[in-house]
């Protein structure tokens, strides 16, 4: 019987390590205002998006006319989770403009966070983007 406490404590451990998840605090009515964007979802990944969902898509544009855009995730699950995500950037005309920022950025976040991912468009030429999420192998 002494030996199975242990044991019993160990996998309660274990069991609960990966379930984190995040309080946030934020201001009741914030000072900015966001320029949401109007998007189109394509879903391939049904079990990403059950994961990790994009809230809303805001955009700007920053200094020297370069665009700005940042999304905001959140993690339904209980759980921490791993993705990438990448950016790609078109001109005026739809074509893509290849560059630095083409590069699949990994993150992960905690269980019910909520977080924010930014992209800055290679040059000012860029008008448009597209946000590509993956669902890293664990």
């Amino acid at each position: 019987m002494k030996n199975i406490f242990p044991l019993v404590a160990a996998v309660i451990g274990l069991a609960g390590a990966g379930c984190n998840t995040v309080n946030t605090t934020e201001t009741a009515q914030p000072s900015y205002q966001r320029n949401m964007v109007a998007e189109k979802r394509v879903i391939t990944d049904s079990s990403l998006a059950r994961k990790v969902q994009v809230l809303g898509v805001n955009a700007t544009e920053g200094p020297g006319g370069f665009l700005k855009v940042q999304a905001e995730l959140q993690n339904t699950t209980r759980s921490l989770h791993r993705f990438s995500y990448k950016w790609e950037w078109f001109d005026q005309s739809g074509n893509l403009l290849e560059g630095p920022t083409s590069v699949a950025i990994t993150r992960q976040i905690e269980g019910k966070e909520s977080m924010f991912i930014s992209g800055i468009a290679p040059n000012p030429a860029a008008k448009d983007f597209r946000l590509k999420l993956y669902e890293n192998a664990k």
